[in-house]
């Protein structure tokens, strides 16, 4: 399962965007074993809190056990549920603003993510987007599985959508970095 992991680089750079965004609030969509999440938390300030979704149990509490060895622990908010369920009440409960979000989750949500992000950001933050070169998958037209046009459709959404400025950047399996634009 290693390979669902970010890269020590994408770790990197989360860790530079927190910083140079001056993030307070953190949103991860996704989190897995709990890396990107300690990335980014150990750049917070000692107040700044990241809220952290996924629906394992198992795969977390990896990451639980390196937030409190790393003195993070209390920065972390993790909530164990289907993301689309916890972003839906998140926006209903008038949590935004956040300065940063960090998508990482089942591929075939990206849309939907991308959507909640762009209620949750704020004007000047910045929604990450991992996997979007899916080990090439994106770039061959034969490729047609749910996942790999999930991340061709998110990714022209991005790349068209006047609400964003995006990049993309080849480091890991594709990471794309999208400003929101101030209104």
């Amino acid at each position: 399962m290693a390979a669902m992991q970010i890269s020590p680089e994408q770790g990197h750079l989360l860790q530079w965007l927190v910083r140079l965004t001056a993030a307070r609030r953190v949103l991860e969509i996704g989190t897995f074993t709990g890396y990107s999440a300690l990335a980014m938390a150990l750049a917070l300030p000692d107040d700044g809190r990241l809220v952290a979704c996924d629906v394992s149990e198992e795969w977390t509490a990896i990451g639980r056990r390196h937030w409190a060895d790393a003195g993070v622990a209390d920065r972390i908010d993790l909530r164990i549920a289907p993301a689309l369920d916890t972003l839906d009440a998140m926006v209903r409960d008038g949590e935004a603003p956040f300065d940063l979000a960090f998508i990482d989750a089942d591929k075939t949500n990206y849309d939907a993510y991308v959507d909640a992000g762009l209620q949750l950001v704020r004007p000047g933050g910045v929604i990450a987007v991992d996997n979007v070169l899916w080990g090439g998958s994106v770039a061959d037209a034969t490729r047609s599985e749910a996942s790999t046009r999930a991340i061709r459709a998110v990714s022209m959404r991005i790349a068209r959508d006047p609400r964003l400025d995006a990049i993309t950047l080849p480091i890991g399996d594709g990471l794309t970095l999208a400003r929101v634009r101030p209104a």
